[in-house]
């Protein structure tokens, strides 16, 4: 890809989440969150091998449909109250449609299906960005309208913890695991957010350390799948040797 037009999309994904994360008017939130989707789907398609595309594909068509949602909510919470600010959030229905359409967007159980299969299509650099930054603008969102709903943000935390932790287990795959690995630890992150906000981005910084060690690591040793990594040892043994505790600690 031209450096000029990675540099272009790299600021759009900075500016898209910039702009959720300053605003407080739920249409400057939702131009941030379209224009991160928009800036990130050329990355995802930059190789045009046949499962990058089918990834941006299935992307797009989630992340639109969260978007749809999310425009419809807030317009029908405007209509209701006269009032577009994120805060206010008093009605049940308009705040449950964003709820569900923000789990939508990061991968939350059982609106999860999708992740899997995208991060499984990317490449290890392209895959951390949708593992990391791309999460950042819609836990912001969910952390501002978390008190309205707390019911259905535990459910969605428990869901996620169990369905990450189990569909993880017969995975051979490093993508798809990581995937689940991802889930899983949303899960958690949703499940302490009703009790301690703090706690819980102290939890989603270190996960995300966490996990472009783990990416940086599978991208060095170009492993793909279990087998690759078992055989990596004559190539890279200290990195092989450092593989394990980067795994247990996430």
């Amino acid at each position: 890809m031209n450096p000029l037009i990675l540099l272009t999309l790299l600021l759009g994904l900075g500016l898209g989440t910039t702009i959720t994360l300053s605003s407080s008017h739920w249409l400057l939130a939702w131009m941030g969150l379209e224009l991160n989707t928009l800036a990130m789907i050329p990355l995802m398609a930059q190789h045009h091998h046949p499962r990058a595309v089918e990834a941006a594909t299935k992307y797009f068509l989630t992340q639109a449909a969260a978007a749809a949602t999310i425009l419809f909510a807030s317009t029908y919470n405007a209509w209701l109250t006269g009032q577009w600010d994120i805060y206010h959030m008093s009605s049940p229905l308009p705040t449950t449609l964003i709820t569900l359409a923000l789990a939508f967007k990061i991968g939350l159980a059982p609106l999860h299906t999708w992740l899997p299969e995208v991060l499984q299509g990317l490449d290890y650099t392209t895959g951390l960005i949708l593992s990391t930054w791309q999460k950042l603008a819609p836990f912001a969102l969910l952390l501002q309208i978390q008190p309205a709903n707390s019911n259905i943000m535990i459910f969605l935390g428990l869901s996620s913890t169990l369905i990450g932790g189990w569909g993880g287990l017969n995975q051979t795959q490093l993508r798809k695991m990581l995937a689940y690995s991802s889930i899983a630890h949303l899960g958690w992150m949703i499940l302490v957010l009703q009790f301690s906000p703090s706690l819980s981005l102290l939890t989603l910084l270190t996960y995300f350390f966490m996990t472009a060690s783990v990416f940086l690591t599978f991208k060095l040793n170009k492993a793909l799948n279990i087998n690759t990594l078992s055989t990596s040892w004559a190539k890279t043994p200290t990195l092989t040797t450092l593989t394990p505790p980067i795994l247990l600690s996430l």
